[in-house]
């Protein structure tokens, strides 16, 4: 059994006498129901937070601006709310990221990114190759794209019957 991922790092990704396993996350590959390769959407959620956020530093800063010096107290807020949405650009075409989603019967997904779409597409080809050709394996290395779970496991789950998560 493989070790589990750190945060951070590379995940190894591979199908091995019909397991697929992500990280240490081992499951049947007769149970992946659907295998996809596509662009995140930009986070609009969280740029737009971030964005508010700078415009209060930006309303704020230039309250407290000071008239009498060389720039003027007018010049401050224009330049200050140009950084502010230069940030909130780059928030939103950061978050433009391709993933490869695995999921599975149970409608758990496991969500895995690379920096093309090219990637992904030969790995997804891979997994969907494994699941009629029993012989077949293979390995690759990739990222993990999950941003809420931090105790280590891949897989996120989603819906079902009685799932109340994680009780510590």
């Amino acid at each position: 059994m493989p070790l589990p991922p750190r945060k951070g790092k590379p995940l190894e990704l591979r199908v091995q006498r019909q397991i697929l396993w992500v990280g240490s996350a081992a499951v049947p590959v007769r149970n992946v129901s659907w295998v996809e390769v596509f662009r995140l959407k930009p986070d609009w959620g969280k740029a737009g937070v971030y964005f508010l956020l700078l415009a209060l530093v930006v309303f704020l800063v230039s309250a407290r601006a000071d008239p009498t010096n060389g720039y003027g107290a007018a010049a401050a807020p224009g330049v200050l709310t140009v950084l502010a949405l230069a940030v909130v650009f780059a928030v939103l075409f950061r978050s433009r990221k391709p993933v490869l989603v695995v999921e599975l019967n149970s409608g758990s997904r496991v969500v895995l990114t690379l920096p093309t779409m090219d990637e992904l597409r030969a790995i997804a080809g891979q997994v969907v190759y494994a699941i009629d050709h029993p012989e077949f394996e293979f390995s690759a290395v990739l990222e993990q794209y999950n941003t809420t779970n931090n105790f280590g496991s891949v897989v996120n789950m989603n819906g079902g019957r009685g799932n109340t998560g994680i009780k510590l």
